[in-house]
Formats: structure tokens, sequence, C-alpha cells
């Protein structure tokens, strides 16, 4: 598979690699992120060993790898202290996939591993690299406090989604606005936007229709790794893809008492599905929190493909149906990309964006100088021909409900949108941004 993209991970990865003493590098993130790929890029000119870790009978799989790369492990007794010992000098890198899995076989593989890191590896050259699916798991076993591992690691790195302004590297000749339609389905996330080798409705088409399509299955693959029962994490997820964002309506969906959803709502923060957002000029622990999904891919599965699951087994569902609704799905889309067209901006010094709510007001992008006491208030609006100085008129009266620094600063507005009849430079004084996709190409 050609590697397209993470020129920045790549670069911290290599500085691991080249480095003169030993290195425990984990690396995590969702499953389908790209890890894997990732590692296998960087290591290829490495003398390495990668091992993918399985549910069972990992140390006879493990000593089967190893001699592969070296006969001579067959003299060695079926250890991992003593195999690992044997190569530590023999090889530059030794790479174990989905680490959690042995964690699951024997937790005693956490104090096998602290004991051989103090006696034998911390003094070599090895580069040891674990690589984690389990975002709860990899936290809790190897990077907490309590774990046999703390203080051991050199270097962690949680691999998130590729950004949305990288996605060219990918699709090089669609546009922005196709662009915005693949991230709406895909998010950034490298398993997907590969697999899109058609334009995006023929795909999904294609998917849809087919027995071996991985979209009816893809999900149920990615949660059966982190739960044993997952109806009800189900009827979370897709009552919150469907705007079902407070505790109350998510409980109201579910049919559940409210009470007992919080154990399951922490679990899906914990695997890296869902998050709790604060409006950005709150605390965390604000009363006004609300769950979204984290990612596009489980919003758009859970609210188009999850509910139609009986009617794409029986090949009655088409793709028209997402077709029709997709412009109003992309309308919060559209929000993540000009939040991250806000932080990417050299010209725009913020050091917060993110979204602002109070009772029936919303304001989709707000962007925070604590330090000069700088504001922007932003708009996003996915169509045609906007007129940007009736957004701002509206804009500017919500704006008076935001409390930070009143009376005390700067404000300035931004609206977003695919393209306007009307921009405007200024409002009542203030400073105004129009930014259309146009903008968005360039910038």
């Amino acid at each position: 598979m050609e590697f397209k993209d993470r020129k920045k991970e790549t670069k911290e990865i290599q500085e691991v690699l080249n480095s003169d003493k030993f290195e425990f590098l984990v690396l995590y993130g969702r499953r389908r992120v790209g890890k894997t790929e990732l590692i296998l890029n960087s290591i290829k000119k490495k003398k390495a060993i990668y091992y993918f870790s399985v549910g069972e009978k990992n140390l006879e799989r493990f000593y089967e790898t190893c001699k592969g790369f070296d006969k001579e492990i067959e003299k060695l007794r079926m250890d991992f202290e003593v195999i690992i010992d044997y190569l530590k000098d023999k090889i530059d890198v030794l790479v174990i996939d989905e680490f959690q899995e042995m964690i699951k076989e024997d937790k005693n593989i956490l104090n096998i591993f602290q004991a051989l890191i103090d006696t034998k590896l911390k003094n070599s050259k090895l580069k040891l690299i674990f690589l984690g699916s389990s975002v709860s798991m990899i936290n809790s076993k190897v990077l907490s406090y309590q774990s046999p591992l703390y203080g051991r690691k050199t270097n962690s790195m949680k691999l998130k989604p590729i950004n949305f302004f990288d996605m060219h590297e990918f699709f090089p000749d669609k546009t922005m606005q196709e662009l915005v339609e693949i991230y709406g389905f895909a998010d950034g996330i490298p398993f997907y936007l590969i697999k899109i080798d058609s334009p995006l409705w023929g795909f999904i088409q294609k998917e849809v229709s087919e027995e071996k399509g991985f979209l009816k299955d893809e999900v149920n693959f990615l949660m059966k790794y982190e739960f044993e029962d997952t109806s009800t994490y189900k009827l979370i997820l897709e009552a919150i893809a469907n705007g079902k964002n407070k505790l109350g309506e998510i409980k109201d969906f579910i049919k559940v008492k409210r009470t007992d959803l919080g154990p399951y709502l922490q679990n899906l923060i914990d695997v890296d599905f869902i998050k709790r957002e604060v409006p950005i000029t709150e605390n965390l622990k604000s009363r006004d929190g609300r769950y979204c999904l984290k990612d596009n891919f489980l919003n758009f599965w859970f609210k188009y493909i999850y509910p139609n699951l009986s009617s794409i087994e029986s090949k009655a569902f088409d793709v028209s149906f997402i077709k029709d609704n997709y412009s109003e799905y992309l309308g919060r889309i559209f929000e993540k990309v000009c939040e991250e067209f806000t932080i990417k901006n050299d010209f725009f010094k913020f050091n917060r964006v993110g979204r602002w709510w109070y009772k029936d007001k919303e304001i989709d992008v707000i962007a925070l100088n604590d330090s000069k006491k700088e504001i922007l208030f932003g708009e996003c609006k996915w169509k045609e021909k906007v007129n940007a100085l009736e957004i701002l008129k509206d804009l500017e009266e919500k704006s008076q409900f935001v409390d930070w620094n009143l009376g005390k600063r700067k404000e300035s507005f931004a609206v977003f949108a695919k393209s306007f009849s009307k921009k405007v430079n200024e409002f009542n004084g203030k400073k105004v941004y129009c930014f259309d996709l146009e903008d968005f190409e360039r910038g």
C-alpha cells in the first residue's frame, strides 16, 4: 500500500529509531487509524522483528516469528525474557502490535517486560515499540501510574486521524466540496480513505450492495474488541448520531434509567468513540456538557447504515436515501472543517477554538486569545451564495450572551460558506472575515 502522509509523525519516529540508546515507544490510537502502516513504513530500512499479538498462545507464536529471523533461537528456551535478551544486540527494532492482546492473555506480561527493560534492555540500543488499538487498555495498563511499566517508556504517541487539509494527499484531483463530502463519510482515517476508489456515491452504493462490502460489518468489528455486549452501546451511539447529545435525551432514546448510563458513556469515552464537549468558555465540569461522536465515520455509520441494515441485507437500499439528506448532515461536518481552518491559519493567533451554546443560542465557532482578550465569533453555512450581512446581524446578537471578558475584549467576526453572494469586511466597526471554499483551497 502506498504511504501517503504522516510526515510529522514519521519524523518523530525516525528520531526515536536513530537514537543511540534504548528507546521504548508506545504508539496507540483507534483501529484503522494507520498505526501499523506508519511503523512498517518507518522501520523498512532497519533490522526489525514485527509481531502481531493475538488472543492466545502468544509466547509460542512469538517464538516461531523470531525463529524465522534467526534459526539459532531454536536452541533457546521458549521464554520471552530469554528470547528478547538474545535478540537485543542482533536487531535494531522489536515491534509488538496489538499489545493489549498479550495483556488479555496474561497480565503478568507487564511484569515480564518491566523486568526485561530494567535488567536487560535499558543499557542496550534496542528500540522496543508497542502498538495498541484499545485506547482504554493502553492508557490504564501501560501508561498509567499503576502500571508496572510506568516510567519505562521513553516516548508515547496517540495517533489521530489525519487533518482535513491534508486530505489532498489522498485525493489530489478532488475539489474542496468533494473533499468535505468524503470527510463526512471517512473522517481522516486512512483505512477508509484508501478504500474510496471511485466517486463517493458510487463507492458507497457498491459497498452496501456487495456481500463482502466492509460497511455492513465494520463497526461490529471495531466494537467486538472493546465490549462483550454491544447492544446498549450501539443504541447510545445511534442516539448521539441523531442529535441526542444531552444525557436526558440519550436516556429517553434508549429507554434506560439515567443512572444506568454513566458507565456506558465513560466506557465509550475511554475507547475514543465519543467525547463530552462543553461550551468553550466553560470549565470541563460544566453542567452544560453534550456528548458527540469522536469521528465522522462512526457518525455516518450510525446515522445512515445501522438503522438500514435490514434493507441493505435485502438489497433494497439505495444510496440516494443518503445523498438526498447529505447536505444537511454536512452542516456539522463543515463546522469541524472551519474550526480546523481557524486553528491552521497563521494570521489568526488564538489559543483555543471550539463551539459555544447557552439555552437556545449556539455559535458554531468561537476562537479565543486569553492573553490578549481577543475573541472571534464564527458562523458556518454549508450553502451557496450566502449573504454575509444577514448572518452577521444574528451573530452579533448572540455574541452578547457570551460571558467572557465582557466590556474588556476585542471582538471580530467570521462567516464560512460554500460561496457568497456578498462578502463584507466590517460590521458595526468590527473586523469581519468571509471565507468560502475557494479560500480554503488557497489556504
